[in-house]
């Protein structure tokens, strides 16, 4: 029984690729050893190559320790080295230091100077002609060293034709765009370094794009064409005005506001007053021409003994003439009655005009009082931080009472004008009237007044 249960064990340890089954004891115990020594055979070669791999490792580990420390040791050299060397560049720099002496304000002076001349170079109408020139300026502005005698040389230089071409008067092609936007290439007339003009136009210098450009507006009229006649000049000499501060009042100029543009400022209330105005003018025009027609008839009148109906004057005499019977007394109630009819026609619609000389500055002070209501307003929302905005705004509601104050002023002047002119003629018909009385009383009393 035993020997079968130890066939038994011994099958079952057998690999199950095994292609062959013992057929006999001999068999079994030969296979077994085979096997054994197979497995034998196998496991001195793991371990032979787990005790390779083992030095290899440790042949791996012997060497980078070696390559650390022969790292360490090259950093402990590096870092020697380095320290020398901090050591070294202290030492030059005070050497430096005490060799340069004065020299280092020199380089302060020199950047100090090449950033002021970089600021005209880069503003001035030179630079539109001439470019590139600012080059050796930005270098010298921005290096840390001193500069070389070369260097220096150039700089002066450069100063010097700056100073020689702001005294000519010279004419150039250059690039410029138009106040359509265009760019075209056009003579160009340059004024030394204070304007620039174009066919009659003025020209603003761009230093962004190194450019002339046409300004959307320009000044007046008399101001353009000085400058076509400068453009035509042949060696002569012109009158023509210079900017000195390069270009600043030639911008203010051109941003001042026209008649125009102040009308628009003033808002609706400008629009009403100017209608005022207008309907005075004509108002005003309408009495001139009658006051002088019936003046002229009046003093035709006097000096003829026809009576004519179109003239206060004429009807005056005619009403003198209708009652050859009354008294002295009655003629002169009847008279004045007629002279108070016609005073009305020579002084109507005056009383207009002194109401429009009186509403026109109070409409622009409510133009004025609606216009800071407005910029007070703006101010509590955006606050008052920028002065020109508060300022800009006080300025536009002023406009309206400047606005108001000229029209009233002509008004009220012409309105006085027409009343004196009135006066007059009423004046006339009174010592007219006086007159017709004093005769009326001597054809009464002829005697006494010869007894007299």
């Amino acid at each position: 029984m035993k020997p079968s249960i130890f066939i038994l064990v011994l099958l079952s340890m057998l690999p199950c690729a095994q292609a062959e089954t013992p057929k006999t004891l001999d068999e079994l115990v030969k296979q077994v050893r085979e096997t054994h020594l197979l497995e034998k055979k196998e496991n001195a070669e793991r371990e032979q190559q787990f005790q390779q791999a083992r030095d290899q490792q440790q042949r791996l580990l012997s060497e980078a320790r070696s390559e650390l420390a022969a790292i360490e040791k090259h950093a402990e050299e590096l870092k020697l080295i380095y320290e020398q060397n901090a050591q070294e560049i202290e030492r030059q720099n005070t050497l430096l230091t005490e060799r340069i002496g004065s020299l280092g304000e020199l380089h302060g002076i020199v950047r100090q100077i090449a950033g002021d001349i970089d600021v005209i170079i880069d503003t001035s109408l030179v630079s539109a002609q001439i470019s590139g020139r600012d080059d050796l300026i930005d270098e010298l502005a921005a290096s840390k060293t001193l500069p070389a005698i070369s260097e220096l040389e150039q700089l002066w230089q450069l100063v010097l034709e700056e100073m020689v071409e702001s005294g000519k008067v010279v004419t150039f092609p250059a690039n410029l765009i138009t106040s359509t936007g265009n760019e075209v290439e056009q003579a160009v007339t340059r004024i030394g370094v204070f304007n620039a003009v174009s066919n009659g136009r003025f020209l603003r210098y761009q230093p962004e794009t190194g450019k002339l450009a046409e300004p959307g507006r320009q000044p007046s009229k008399r101001h353009q064409s000085m400058a076509q006649e400068l453009e035509n000049a042949d060696g002569e000499i012109f009158p023509f005005p210079i900017d000195p501060t390069r270009g600043v009042l030639l911008a203010l100029l051109i941003q001042s506001p026209d008649l125009v543009d102040r009308i628009r400022q003033a808002g609706i209330i400008g629009y009403v007053i100017l209608a005022l105005g207008s309907l005075a003018l004509l108002i005003v025009a309408e009495r001139f021409i009658i006051l002088i027609t019936v003046q002229r008839k009046i003093f035709r009148q006097r000096e003829s003994t026809a009576i004519a109906a179109d003239n206060p004057l004429g009807r005056l005499r005619q009403v003198e003439r209708d009652s050859p019977y009354a008294d002295a007394e009655t003629l002169g109630l009847k008279l004045d009655q007629a002279i108070l009819k016609e005073i009305p026609k020579l002084r109507r619609r005056l009383p207009i005009l002194a109401v429009f000389a009186t509403a026109a500055p109070l409409l622009g002070l409510l133009g004025t009082v609606a216009g800071m209501i407005e910029t007070f307003q703006s101010m509590t929302l955006f606050g008052a931080g920028d002065p020109k905005i508060v300022s800009g705004g006080i300025s536009l509601a002023l406009v309206a009472t400047e606005l108001g104050l000229v029209v009233a002023i002509p008004i009220l002047l012409l309105h006085g004008w027409l009343h004196g002119l009135s006066n007059q003629i009423v004046h006339v018909l009174e010592e007219e009237i006086a007159a017709l009385v004093a005769r009326r009383e001597e054809m009464a009393h002829p005697v006494t007044e010869r007894h007299a």
